[in-house]
């Protein structure tokens, strides 16, 4: 496995990384941001995972709201 020290996302999971943005903004706050049903409609962390998985468009909003956050 490749060392990759310049990749902030590198080592954290998708859990870690949703489990981050509902601590920091609430499920609310984080439905605003990305407009996306499971974060709006009864969230979990379980269904959101498993629709960010499918769907590579949302991951990559998700991870780049993770990066905006830990770049304050």
């Amino acid at each position: 496995m490749e060392s990759q020290p310049n990749n902030p996302l590198h080592g954290k999971t998708l859990k870690f990384i949703l489990e981050s943005l509902v601590e920091y903004y609430g499920w609310e706050k984080l439905g605003k941001h990305i407009k996306i049903n499971c974060f709006n409609n009864n969230p979990s962390i379980k269904s959101s995972l498993t629709f960010l998985r499918k769907t590579e468009w949302a991951r990559k909003k998700v991870e780049e709201l993770y990066l905006d956050i830990i770049d304050r």
